[in-house]
């Protein structure tokens, strides 16, 4: 009987058992628990793939609390440490602060994806969105023009220590600069004066559009790749390849003195060991562009794939995973401080002693390297 009815020439047992099997396809699409006045985040792409299951929502909910938490702790400590010590207080160590604060400012868009992610869609819509973007905005590329700025102040500290280091005003007013940077290419998309902030991924996070097909929106995101990770990097590479440069050239005058003298090392006295410290905080410095490096190149590289090459790469996961790495950044950073900064694992060793921090203390170093100088020039 049923084959009979679905024989029938006007067809509609079929046609509705379609238009059943229609709905539901339709109801389980990326974006279809957005209300229809809030249709137009969604852009064309994303409702090309099938809506998230809940587990990947909880999953980077779990995700992103353990960031959330890290980051809070650690750069919480960083800018207690450096901001009450009187040995942390100089002005090299005022961007390091800096760059916490920027870090902390990332953490603050965490909760409101946290619940994104329990209720999956984006809370507030569109205004909730431009928050969500703005914080991403102004702690990713403050962060970025920071990363410059303390490599341009290890080169100053390292080549010319003696009247080279940054003083604090001069301190004050290349971190003014670093906040000022991130004002353009947060505002302007903002306001949609130029460039605008949309849902991405999952439809839980927010970052600048990249997939609006028009000539304007390829400028903007070739504007801000170069304004927010171009020249940053190019800073970078400089400051540090001038100051590695520098390095090189001292230990090859120490070794060629030495040698002159013939002792085995010159590396003995007070301000040879200061330039020690100095340099492992430079190796400090290091580490984390190469972390911001790591972090920010997959975002970078997915964004310009959304804007100039195949965008059936970019699925609802492969998009969100390089935003984690992103975000994760912010939460290493203090911890690279922990392992290699030396005065801050003193000033930790002293004030959470709980935390199992051991630092050789500085004047012993500088007494036992003098002793191995002077057994080697015995020696010989």
């Amino acid at each position: 009987m049923f084959d009979t009815v679905n024989a029938t020439a006007d067809g509609g047992a079929i046609a509705y058992a379609f238009k059943m099997v229609s709905n539901e396809v339709q109801q389980n699409m990326l974006g279809f628990n957005i209300p229809p006045e809030h249709q137009d985040l969604v852009h064309e792409h994303w409702r090309n793939f099938a809506a998230v299951d809940k587990f990947w929502h909880y999953m980077l909910a779990l995700i992103y609390t353990m960031l959330m938490v890290s980051s809070l702790c650690g750069n919480g400590i960083v800018i207690w440490i450096f901001s009450t010590s009187k040995s942390l207080r100089s002005a090299s160590n005022m961007f390091i602060v800096n760059l916490a604060l920027f870090d902390l400012v990332m953490m603050l868009e965490m909760p409101h994806l946290i619940m994104n992610s329990f209720f999956q869609k984006m809370l507030g819509y569109q205004l909730g969105c431009d928050i969500y973007a703005t914080l991403g905005s102004v702690s990713g590329i403050g962060a970025a023009i920071t990363n410059a700025v303390i490599a341009f102040d290890r080169y100053k500290t390292i080549s010319c220590p003696i009247d080279g280091r940054i003083n604090k005003v001069q301190a004050i007013i290349l971190i003014v600069f670093t906040w000022f940077w991130t004002l353009p290419f947060t505002i302007l998309p903002l306001t949609r004066v130029w460039g605008k902030f949309v849902p991405e991924g999952f439809l839980t996070t927010c970052s600048f559009d990249s997939f609006t097909d028009d000539s304007d929106t390829r400028v903007f995101v070739a504007c801000i790749f170069v304004w927010s990770y171009v020249i940053p990097m190019v800073l970078i590479c400089f400051f540090y390849s001038k100051l590695f440069s520098a390095v090189r050239l001292h230990e090859k005058m120490l070794r060629e003195q030495a040698k002159k003298m013939n002792v085995k090392s010159l590396a003995s006295n007070k301000d040879d060991a200061g330039k020690s410290v100095e340099i492992r905080i430079a190796k400090v410095a290091f580490t984390i562009f190469f972390l911001f490096v790591c972090a920010w190149t997959p975002y970078a590289v997915v964004t310009m794939i959304g804007t100039f090459g195949d965008r059936n790469l970019l699925t609802p996961h492969v998009t969100m995973i390089p935003a984690v790495f992103a975000k994760s950044v912010s939460c290493i950073d203090p911890w690279v401080y922990a392992i290699n900064h030396p005065r801050y694992r003193a000033e930790l060793e002293k004030r959470l002693p709980w935390m199992g921090i051991r630092e050789p203390n500085a004047e012993t170093q500088s007494t036992n390297a003098s002793t191995a100088t002077q057994s080697a020039s015995a020696d010989a």
